[in-house]
């Protein structure tokens, strides 16, 4: 599957995903609130019965949204990241068969795609953290489907850009790697040319980092 199909599933995903939230949000609502049929089918709770209709949680919530959006940040990264140290890692394969030697330089290289994923997982532990899932009164009905879909939208940028630019930083890395077997003495020069490629990815991450830490208190 090429990069152009990925991203226009990603991006229809993304408008199901936000068609779903509002249909959901609108029918929260709109919901009637249920009335009791008459005061005959009132039963009083005997001591220690509890009301299972009234606790019972919601199947779908904005904190369901929240952490489908910090698994979206990681995954989406940390995908790109894994197929792009596999593309230079390939290229790098090639270089040490016919010279060992090279290993130290070729691997600074190969390192390069691995960024994006730390990235993602950076942005999705601030989601969580933001979100209150490592705190200890973390509520599964905290957040509201707007709130829920506010951190959905933050975690994109670096989702999708981490994803595609590590692939991009991939393949600039595997001509650095075809550039020291013939120029040893340039490996400053290549890692410069891929280093290039992620400064796209560090203004996703800076966006996503401060949609979330700009977020209002939960």
């Amino acid at each position: 599957m090429n990069t152009k199909k990925l991203l226009a599933i990603l991006l229809c995903l993304t408008v199901m995903i936000g068609l779903f939230c509002v249909v959901v949000s609108a029918a929260e609502d709109t919901a009637p609130e249920s009335a009791p049929a008459g005061n005959k089918d009132i039963q009083p709770l005997q001591p220690g019965q509890n009301n299972t209709a009234e606790t019972k949680e919601p199947a779908f919530t904005g904190t369901a949204l929240a952490i489908l959006g910090a698994a979206l940040a990681v995954t989406l990264a940390g995908l790109g990241s894994a197929k792009g140290v596999n593309l230079v890692g390939e290229a790098v394969n090639g270089l040490l068969s016919e010279n060992p030697t090279m290993f130290g330089k070729a691997f600074a290289l190969e390192a390069l795609p691995m960024t994006q994923g730390i990235y993602g997982l950076v942005a999705a532990f601030m989601i969580l953290v933001k979100i209150g899932v490592f705190g200890g009164d973390f509520s599964y009905d905290a957040l509201s489907v707007g709130q829920g879909m506010y951190f959905l939208m933050a975690a994109l940028p670096i989702g999708i850009v981490g994803f595609f630019s590590a692939l991009r930083q991939a393949k600039s890395a595997a001509s650095g790697v075809n550039l020291l077997a013939k120029r040893p003495e340039k490996l400053g020069q290549a890692i410069t040319s891929a280093a290039l490629v992620e400064t796209y990815a560090i203004f996703a991450l800076l966006i996503t980092l401060l949609a979330v830490m700009m977020a209002p208190a939960i």
